[in-house]
């Protein structure tokens, strides 16, 4: 599959300006946008009915749902109105969520893996137009089927990190959603624990932070990278340098980050140069991504000029 490249919309977005940014993404040639769900922000289903209602040719990525914020035959039924609305033109990503926000909505399962294999499972066959009689851990359901599954079924991504979730994954799922943060390094690493199952898509969110002068870059994105030492996750951890990075972290803070090696930032995002950043997103595609999809500013003023960025990206990498 050919690299698709994209855009993430921050979770603290106004939701109006999701179409601002979808028809700019689609009138320069941008393949995706990938809405963000987070607890509690703005919603995933939404924004994306928005985007895709005034668009024709955008791939609208959902990012992540929640897998016990729904019911499995609703989170289906939305996925399959939207499939429909805009066939072909649609990405699910399914996930754990934060598992302290499940807990604050009275949704955490003391089973994360199961649970997400279970919702999966069930979504996955409601797309494909099957009548589902369940009997799990956390999914129950009797004789329940979809009035109007989609014609082209869309792919059920699993956002995930850990071993046995990718591996869950490998099973399950159609492909992985990766967290930004990743690198090459890590993609291999993800797919390999999912079992290499064939096909299988990989999508990734990539911070994005490019400058003329790099070392500016750099500075701008150290307290992201700083947080990223402070609390690990395995993507981070997977980076071929991540020892000497907390090194650097722990001794001389964010200063220590800007001193970094510049391709120890290319396993970290698309930081730095123009060249920089389609480095990046060159070696992720290398590692067998499909999917790049470049997250901005918070600021809305600062990611609209980051716009142009990706889409200067988008075209540089057809």
């Amino acid at each position: 599959m050919d690299l698709q490249l994209g855009m993430c919309f921050d979770r603290t977005f106004p939701p109006a300006f999701v179409l601002e940014v979808a028809e700019r993404l689609e009138s320069d040639g941008v393949d995706q946008l990938w809405v963000i769900e987070d607890c509690f922000y703005t919603a995933g289903i939404s924004l994306a009915a928005a985007a895709l209602a005034r668009t024709e040719r955008l791939t609208v990525g959902l990012g992540i749902l929640p897998a016990t914020a729904r019911n499995p035959a609703i989170t289906a039924m939305e996925i399959a109105t939207l499939a429909r609305l805009a066939p072909g033109r649609v990405l699910a990503g399914i996930g754990h969520g934060v598992q302290d926000w499940m807990d604050q909505m009275g949704a955490r399962t003391p089973s994360p893996v199961t649970t997400l294999n279970e919702v999966i499972t069930v979504v996955r066959r409601l797309l494909h137009g099957d009548t589902i009689t369940f009997d799990g851990r956390h999914v129950t359901m009797r004789d329940v089927a979809l009035d109007q599954p989609p014609e082209l079924v869309p792919p059920v991504l699993a956002g995930v990190r850990g071993p046995k979730s990718l591996a869950m994954a490998g099973r399950v799922a159609d492909g992985l959603v990766l967290a930004e943060g990743t690198g090459p390094t890590y993609v291999r690493q993800a797919v390999g624990q999912a079992g290499d199952p064939q096909p299988f898509r990989v999508s990734v969110f990539t911070i994005v932070c490019i400058t003329e002068d790099p070392r500016d870059a750099y500075r701008t994105m150290a307290p992201f990278v700083g947080d990223l030492c402070a609390s690990p996750t395995p993507n981070v951890r997977a980076h071929p340098h991540f020892g000497d990075i907390q090194d650097r972290w722990r001794d001389r803070a964010e200063e220590g980050l800007v001193d970094m090696p510049a391709e120890w930032w290319g396993q970290l995002g698309a930081i730095g140069t123009f060249d920089d950043a389609v480095a990046h997103v060159q070696a992720l595609h290398d590692a067998g991504v499909n999917d790049v999809s470049l997250f901005p500013a918070a600021e809305v003023d600062v990611a609209r000029r980051q716009m142009d960025d990706v889409v200067r990206l988008a075209t540089a990498l057809r």
